[in-house]
């Protein structure tokens, strides 16, 4: 029963896999052709692109440390290898939170609408804004990073007063308590999103409130644009829980006879936020949305000329078989 769980895990982890690789690649090369084609990139279209590169860097690194820890487990265990793979997560996963945090953040600038002079004063200048997120989540990366390795330097030192050997052969309790901290770190832009999902449905409720006592249908506009927004927030924030449920879920798993099954679930389970929220992005985004119906449209034709390429040769062997006989 174990294996073919462990099977259907591992089918799990290869679609989601493929998923997030072929929808993060088809954000980065949409909005990067249409940059050198035009000449200039918008900022949305820049924080979709360094999100998508960033969460296929994500993507393959898990991939990565999954081969070397099934395939080379010797290799996982020097403090080396330990500050380069936590380093490595840590950079890849916090900068595509980070990043799809800042995404959340421009909508919402662009559409609410609030009186306050300190909100118009971040909408006029929400570049500088998305600038200064990504400066404040750079500071935090570093904290991260320091503390991570603070970790690591301590478990090292205590371990080398017990034995003589280099390596760390019982790492789980240091491997637990490096993921709860960088758990705890990811609710950091979780909160900021969430905050960012509360104002949005206040600026909503001001807006339709507008408009029940000024009765202007041209306001339905700015509905629209607050309703889509919502269900992009909407989408992050749920796909981001199960992301953070599946790294506490990793952090006190203290089952060791299950532990391998454990760990591919918990994977499966956190894959499912970078793979499934390209799809999100490009299914709300009217640009990629009509870049992905244009390339289904081509792969379409492209395989009716072929199948009708292949019944046609089929036809032509048929009638030379019998013109033998």
């Amino acid at each position: 029963m174990s294996a073919v769980l462990q099977v259907t895990l591992l089918i799990l982890l290869s679609v989601e896999f493929i998923i997030g690789i072929l929808g993060n690649a088809f954000m980065a090369l949409v909005n990067i052709r249409g940059w050198v084609k035009r000449g200039k990139i918008s900022v949305v279209d820049q924080i979709l692109t360094a999100l998508a590169i960033s969460r296929i860097a994500f993507l393959l690194l898990i991939i990565i440390i999954m081969l070397i820890y099934e395939l080379c487990p010797a290799l996982v265990i020097t403090k080396k290898m330990i500050r380069i793979t936590n380093a490595s997560w840590i950079l890849t996963n916090h900068f595509s939170i980070w990043f799809a945090t800042c995404l959340s953040d421009f909508y919402f600038l662009k559409i609410a609408n609030f009186s306050s002079s300190l909100f118009l004063y971040l909408k006029w200048r929400v570049k500088n804004v998305v600038l200064m997120i990504l400066l404040v989540s750079v500071f935090i990366f570093f904290v991260n990073i320091i503390i991570i390795n603070t970790y690591i330097d301590v478990w090292v030192d205590r371990y080398k007063l017990n034995t003589s050997h280099s390596s760390i052969t019982s790492n789980s309790k240091l491997y637990k308590l490096v993921l709860l901290t960088n758990t705890m770190f990811t609710l950091i832009p979780f909160t900021v999103s969430l905050i960012t999902f509360l104002l949005v449905i206040f600026s909503l409720w001001k807006h339709l409130k507008n408009i029940q006592n000024n009765a202007k249908g041209s306001q339905d506009i700015n509905t629209t644009a607050h309703i889509k927004t919502l269900q992009m927030v909407v989408a992050f924030l749920l796909l981001y829980t199960v992301f953070f449920l599946a790294l506490a879920f990793q952090s006190w798993n203290n089952k060791p006879h299950h532990r391998k099954i454990s760990n591919l679930f918990s994977v499966d389970t956190g894959l499912v936020f970078p793979s499934a929220h390209s799809c999100v992005l490009i299914l709300g985004n009217s640009k990629l949305r009509q870049a992905f119906l244009s390339m289904m449209w081509w792969v379409r034709c492209k395989l009716n000329v072929a199948i009708l390429g292949f019944l046609e040769h089929i036809s032509d062997c048929l009638q030379y078989f019998r013109g033998c006989l």
